[in-house]
């Protein structure tokens, strides 16, 4: 069973949540928190393998429980479940640690597949929301300086920048090829030099340019 936690501020949202989720015999809701406050009490002494976290809340929101988790390395695996589908908030949640999106919205199966996946380590986004953060970053192609012809990455640099680009963390990378996280780092490192870049996010988008990826 995978072991979930509500967080909204909204009783009947929490309660139809729940209501759903209990008609799988995969996932077992384990608790329910109100506020931001409430989760980030929670959440270290539950230990959900799964987070189902709201944006927007009063007081302490759903990004200042991403944030305030993140620089914890408390953070479980986190979907931000909303019912606005908001640009920014994606890619600010995204950026401070959550694992998926969903619209509140979406079909039971659709959830259930979302928490397995990100239970399993995966990162999860609706196509459209994937399609409008590549939208958002696209400004930033101009922004920086870097080589038309960049240097040859090994084929363990091409497979790390896959998985960069497919949102994992250097730790859930190190993971998945059985290398140690300092490593990944390294390579890392490597593939920003010789791409030219500054972060992961335009290494992404100048190894799509160029088709290296």
């Amino acid at each position: 069973m995978i072991k979930v936690l509500l967080v909204d501020d909204q009783n009947l949202v929490r309660q139809g949540v729940q209501a759903l989720l209990d008609l799988s015999n995969e996932i077992e809701v384990i608790g329910e928190a109100k506020s931001g406050q409430e989760a980030v009490k929670m959440i270290p002494q539950i230990k959900p393998d799964v987070v189902l976290l709201d944006m927007r809340m009063p007081g302490m929101s759903g990004l200042d429980v991403l944030h305030e988790l993140s620089q914890a390395n408390q953070l479980p695996p986190t979907i931000i479940l909303t019912t606005f589908d908001d640009e920014e908030l994606i890619l600010a949640g995204v950026k401070a640690g959550a694992k998926g999106y969903l619209l509140k919205d979406v079909p039971l199966e659709e959830l259930v597949e979302g928490i397995k996946q990100v239970a399993a380590g995966k990162t999860i986004v609706r196509p459209q929301i994937t399609e409008k953060i590549l939208d958002s970053v696209e400004g930033l192609k101009n922004e920086f300086m870097s080589l038309e012809r960049p240097d040859p990455l090994t084929n363990r640099e091409t497979e790390i920048l896959r998985l960069m680009a497919g949102g994992y963390s250097n730790k859930e990378i190190a993971n998945s090829i059985f290398v140690a996280e300092g490593t990944v780092k390294n390579h890392v490192s490597n593939i920003l030099s010789k791409l030219g870049v500054r972060d992961r996010t335009r290494a992404v988008l100048k190894a799509l340019e160029l088709g290296l990826i």
